[in-house]
């Protein structure tokens, strides 16, 4: 897709990727694995601004109910209603139809301060040691 960037990642496990003026926000494979089956999501409503770190919703599964984090700031400009009747999407696709959130940043630059790839995978390698 044109104008998006390499994943970027928080040690909460939320992603971020850079889709021309948006981010777009999930949580990772490692994290719904660790969740278990997803059973409900629910999100801040479209309009809203986010700090960065604020809560943008809740994901429920079979485990737990855990908070999502924003990983930068912004402005809510879509939910993916399609977690509100296949919540099982963030199990199967949590990095691509399993998205959550796109954001407005305040500051798109801000994603570069993210962990890429292979700083994700050495944190994810010592949680899992």
């Amino acid at each position: 897709m044109a104008g998006q960037t390499e994943a970027r990642f928080t040690r909460e496990h939320e992603w971020a990727v850079r889709n021309g003026d948006e981010i777009v926000i999930g949580i990772t494979s490692y994290a719904s694995e660790e969740l278990g089956d997803v059973v409900y999501v629910e999100f801040l409503d479209v309009g809203v601004h986010v700090e960065t770190m604020d809560e943008f919703g809740t994901v429920e599964s079979v485990k737990a109910v855990s908070p999502l984090y924003a990983p930068i700031a912004g402005e809510i400009v879509a939910v993916n209603d399609s977690l509100a009747v296949e919540p099982e999407l963030v199990n199967s696709s949590p990095m691509s139809n399993g998205w959550m959130i796109r954001l407005r940043p305040d500051d798109a630059s801000a994603i570069d301060d993210l962990m890429d790839s292979d700083a994700y995978t050495s944190f994810v390698n010592e949680l899992r040691a």
